[in-house]
C-alpha cells in the first residue's frame, strides 16, 4: 500500500460515533471516513481542525473500531 497520508481527504464524508466518555465540554466522539479501498481517516469531533489519523482496515480491527458503528460498511 502507498503512504496513507498521501491520500487526499478533501471531500471525504466523515461520520460520527459518540458514547461512553463525557467531559465538561461535551461527549467524546470519533469521526470516520473511508478515503481509499482499504484506508480510513479517523478524527476527533472536538478537534475538527486537527489532521485525522489514517488506518488500514486491519489496523481498525486491531484497535476495535467497527465502521458499522458509524453506519458504514467495511
Amino acid at each position: 500500500m502507498s503512504d496513507p497520508y498521501g491520500i487526499s481527504i478533501e471531500g471525504a464524508e466523515f461520520f460520527k460515533a459518540c458514547g461512553g466518555n463525557t467531559h465538561p465540554d461535551g461527549e467524546a466522539c470519533v469521526t470516520l471516513a473511508r478515503i481509499g479501498a482499504d484506508v480510513w481517516a479517523v478524527g476527533d469531533s472536538k478537534r475538527p481542525d486537527a489532521e485525522p489519523l489514517r488506518f488500514t482496515r486491519a489496523e481498525l480491527d486491531a484497535a476495535g473500531i467497527d465502521p458499522g458503528r458509524f453506519g458504514l460498511s467495511a
